[in-house]
């Protein structure tokens, strides 16, 4: 995406629109819906369903979603947040650091996964941000992500 002036604030971003800032694509999108964005907070959803590709091997009979595709998950609600600054957009988040990671709750197929972004600092060309993701009130992880926003092939 280039650096063409985005009016998200304040709007409900759909699928198309989130594939206009992340440059994640199937099977490695997973936000569905972003129904907040502003300058401090950035809140998002994913939908689990039982047709997701990582279901088939976590596990056969049992499926629960990868802890890692949760954090993940929140990175790219974060990533919204981060590259619809002016100063990031046609840039690439590059994810540096992940810190005080809890999980809490399985998320199961039929979850809708609420994510929710704290942007706290924004220095030089790094975000540092908490996020959190629920299914209903329940907290199912949380964690403090840090990142570097580049320029492709630098």
């Amino acid at each position: 995406m280039g650096k063409e002036e985005l009016d998200i604030k304040g709007k409900v971003l759909d699928i198309d629109m989130i594939q206009k800032i992340l440059p994640h694509r199937y099977p490695f999108l997973f936000v569905d819906k972003v129904l907040a964005v502003d300058d401090k907070r950035v809140i998002g959803e994913k939908c689990v369903t039982i047709d997701e590709p990582f279901f088939q091997g976590h596990f056969p009979g049992h499926p629960i979603m990868p802890g890692v595709l949760i954090i993940e998950a929140m990175a790219q609600v974060a990533g919204v947040g981060g590259l619809q600054m002016k100063e990031n957009r046609g840039k690439l988040a590059y994810f540096i650091s992940i810190n005080n990671a809890k999980f809490r709750k399985a998320v199961l197929p039929g979850d809708t996964l609420r994510i929710e972004v704290d942007l706290l600092k924004v220095k030089l060309s790094m975000l540092q941000v908490h996020a959190v993701a629920k299914v209903g009130e329940a907290l199912a992880a949380e964690a403090d992500l840090m990142f570097a926003f580049i320029t492709p092939n630098e």
